[in-house]
């Protein structure tokens, strides 16, 4: 039941869902070719991503030879004003769409290679993804929202995963609204409830598009220093973001314009990579 009222509500989840049914397994390594992790190589290689978008002009080029490293354990600011690229990486970062041409290896999986039934099995259990406008299921408590993933990955136990819920709500300090619909809460609130729901599969990498665009800005502080206390704990964090007022929050930061990486810099150095 949960899958049919999924996919009519949450459409980032729906394609995801046959493709896990039909998978019916929780090991990655049978489903996704990978080769051992090189200790010396980053978490995360992008390398000359390029995304063209089909138009009656010809093409418009979304993505032009992005080129980066992402360490473990960084918080990444992916920054630009509207239209800059931000998004469109982040959907190749996710794979929720296909490069024209490039490469993406994370923890020595070629995402770029995989195909739809691979690649949704790779994010269901590597990436936590979080989107501006939440897109938790409004017919589902709180709880049961972020119990979603592990029964799309079939990592679903009863008892375990509802305790292990419970315990990620109660990290993000909604344990007492467990059983609220989402139309009960606040919009912070809500994005409080995707992060908690995005941590369900314990994914090494979490991925948020916009996060805080919708929240004011005492919302909007709640929510980042979820996502330092994320970072302290090991995770990568990668957050798109049109805000500079948050530049100093990352270790790392990439910043987008007109589909080319401009700049980029890590924390405590002042020199800019790209002129």
């Amino acid at each position: 039941m949960l899958r049919e009222i999924t996919s009519i509500f949450l459409p980032a989840l729906s394609a995801v869902a046959p493709v896990l049914q039909k998978l019916g397994a929780t090991d990655f390594e049978s489903h996704v070719v990978t080769e051992p992790p090189d200790p010396n190589a980053p978490f995360l290689r992008l390398s000359n991503l390029v995304k063209i978008y089909p138009s009656a002009q010809g093409g418009v080029t979304a993505l032009k030879g992005v080129s980066a490293e992402v360490g473990r354990g960084e918080f990444v600011g992916i920054l630009g004003r509207s239209g800059a690229g931000k998004s469109t990486l982040i959907n190749m970062l996710t794979g929720v769409d296909k490069l024209n041409e490039g490469e993406i290896w994370m923890e020595g999986t070629p995402v770029h290679t995989l195909n739809e039934d691979q690649v949704a099995f790779w994010r269901g259990n590597k990436v936590g993804v979080i989107y501006q406008s939440f897109e938790l299921m409004p017919s589902l408590s709180l709880l049961d929202n972020v119990m979603l993933p592990m029964d799309f990955c079939d990592l679903y136990r009863r008892g375990e995963s509802r305790e292990r819920a419970m315990e990620l709500l109660r990290q993000v300090e909604l344990q007492d609204h467990a059983f609220k619909l989402p139309s009960a809460i606040s919009g912070g609130q809500q994005q409080r409830v995707a992060i908690a729901r995005a941590l369900a599969n314990n994914p090494p990498l979490i991925i948020a598009d916009e996060p805080t665009g919708s929240l004011d800005s005492a919302t909007a502080e709640i929510i980042v220093e979820l996502f330092e206390k994320l970072v302290d704990e090991g995770k990568t964090v990668i957050l798109a973001t049109h805000d500079h007022s948050m530049d100093d929050r990352f270790s790392h930061t990439l910043t987008m314009d007109d589909g080319m990486l401009v700049d980029e810099k890590h924390a405590g150095s002042s020199e800019e990579q790209y002129a």
